[in-house]
């Protein structure tokens, strides 16, 4: 199966927000009270009520110019997903064909996930008795329909482009080569945690647009694993206090209510 793949053109994005609300639409997502950001993103954070945003960065450049960059952020979907690699029930696995995604079923709430990934994606509910992880799914759901993600099927100006993820990784190269003055010479999310499924091209510094630019390059979970292997003999029993509450909530899950494809009752 090929893999998918987003690129993300920063210089192309007008800040409209239609990714971030048909993602909402689409996984039917609560509306909950937002706010603003000093710099006007909202909502500031993502959460269980908006698995994507769209952040606001005010920059000014070397000719003392101030521009205003619209930032599509949200879960890079590694290739060799550390956040898969830790979860010691298997809750969290990659598809053939690209998405990270999450097995509530099997969770025991150990957020090894959200504590793992490099870009501090993965939320959990701290306020809920069952509480779930939340990020983007990358719409597996619409991919295995042979349908493109909501958010780059609702992007007015393209911005956000999707497919196989060989061809996608050489468009954003081809635009760097083909305007170099309006690109940084970088793909970001080619090479970190080893490698991801959405890339970003900018016009502006990726460190000055939050991006943790200290992302190691080497995929993760053989790094996971070497420290972990380290871990004294006590986390063992640590290990199976959680597996017996993963056994507990598994068996209550199977009282709730059935959910449809998009996750909801």
């Amino acid at each position: 199966m090929v893999e998918v793949a987003v690129l993300v053109d920063i210089t192309r994005c007008i800040g409209c927000r239609a990714c971030q609300m048909s993602c909402k639409q689409w996984w039917r997502l609560e509306p909950s009270e937002t706010s603003f950001s000093p710099t006007i993103t909202n909502p500031p954070k993502r959460d269980e009520h908006t698995y994507l945003n769209v952040e606001y960065h005010e920059v000014i450049g070397d000719d003392g110019r101030l521009s205003w960059n619209f930032v599509h952020k949200r879960c890079f979907h590694c290739v060799d997903p550390v956040c898969v690699s830790v979860c010691p029930v298997a809750a969290m696995r990659k598809t053939p064909d690209g998405p990270v995604v999450w097995d509530e079923a099997r969770c025991m709430g150990c957020r090894y996930c959200a504590q793992a990934c490099p870009f501090r994606i993965p939320n959990y509910q701290f306020h809920s008795l069952w509480p779930e992880v939340s990020k983007c799914w990358f719409c597996w759901d619409r991919i295995a329909e042979g349908l493109q993600p909501a958010c780059s099927k609702a992007c007015p100006p393209k911005a956000i482009e999707f497919g196989e993820r060989e061809a996608v990784l050489a468009e954003a190269h081809r635009r760097i080569e083909e305007f170099p003055e309006k690109y940084v010479d970088y793909v970001y999310g080619e090479k970190e945690a080893g490698g991801t499924s959405l890339f970003y091209i900018s016009g502006v510094p990726f460190e000055q647009l939050g991006f943790n630019m200290a992302v190691p390059h080497e995929p993760l979970p053989e790094l996971t694993w070497e420290f972990l292997s380290k871990i004294p003999f006590e986390a063992a029993a640590i290990i199976g206090s959680m597996t017996a509450i993963w056994y507990i909530r598994g068996r209550a899950l199977q009282d709730l209510p059935e959910k449809d494809e998009a996750g909801h009752e």
